[in-house]
């Protein structure tokens, strides 16, 4: 599949980010805290503030660096929510590996562009509503054979991927023979890409685009047999489910009304 495909492919299917990355905010870490019960919507809007797990990796999180300012799908959807509430986006830095951790722990309300796995269920909530739809792909060298997933289940075929990610969980059980390499961040993963440490990177259609298009070599390919999964948005388990169908009902809007 061309590029060209591939990134118009992208941008219609996360066009919720573009209106509110935009938006100028300051992000502070906000301090771990611990559980608390009760409805957890109303304790966001008596707190005033709304904070949102950010593990950084582009498109999901990445904070500019000249002005500080958190963007990407995950933080632009936080934004929005947090507007429609009427209360400040606050950004936490968390891993992906860490990130149920930090929701059962009260560290922040919310982590946008996480997938509900059956494992996670067990631990944290998930909306009914999905927040969008994206495939699972490889960034392969030039070379490298990946027009099916069996190319690449091979003892001699590296990949990388981000530790405690749906895509680690995917290959461990779809590429049982090939090295399967784990990286805390996508960053550390596209620098193992560029330096020729791995001979391919997965991750999700969008963050595969973004990645070609920084490091500039490589090849996005779609696998047959193709795999379209959703992502969702993860909630800390509670007794009231007012804030986890909230989130639902809000991620449906931005996605019906096409922001």
């Amino acid at each position: 599949m061309e590029d060209a495909i591939d990134r118009r492919h992208l941008f219609s299917a996360v066009a919720l980010a573009t209106a509110a990355t935009a938006l100028p905010l300051t992000a502070t870490p906000a301090a771990a805290q611990a559980p608390a019960s009760g409805d957890l919507l109303q304790q966001i809007k008596a707190r005033g503030e709304l904070r949102i797990g950010t593990p950084p990796g582009e498109p999901w999180f990445f904070k500019d660096q000249r002005s500080g300012e958190w963007k990407g799908i995950g933080w632009g959807a936080g934004l929005a929510l947090a507007r429609e509430l009427g209360v400040k986006a606050v950004a936490v830095e968390t891993t992906w590996g860490t990130a149920i951790a930090g929701l059962q722990a009260n560290q922040f309300d919310v982590l946008f562009a996480m997938d509900a796995t059956p494992q996670r269920a067990l631990a944290i909530d998930f909306p009914v509503q999905p927040m969008f739809y994206y495939a699972l792909g490889v960034l392969a060298r030039d070379g490298q054979a990946a027009k099916t997933w069996a190319d690449l289940d091979k003892p001699e075929v590296r990949i990388g991927v981000v530790l405690g990610t749906s895509p680690d969980r995917e290959l461990t059980r779809r590429l049982p023979n090939a090295k399967i390499e784990r990286f805390p961040n996508i960053d550390e993963t596209g620098a193992a890409f560029v330096a020729g440490r791995v001979d391919a990177v997965s991750l999700f259609h969008p963050a595969l685009v973004l990645l070609r298009s920084r490091v500039k070599r490589g090849s996005v390919v779609l696998p047959d047999p193709f795999r379209v999964a959703s992502t969702s948005a993860g909630v800390r388990r509670d007794a009231d489910k007012s804030w986890r169908d909230w989130v639902g009902v809000a991620l449906n809007s931005l996605y019906e009304t096409g922001e």
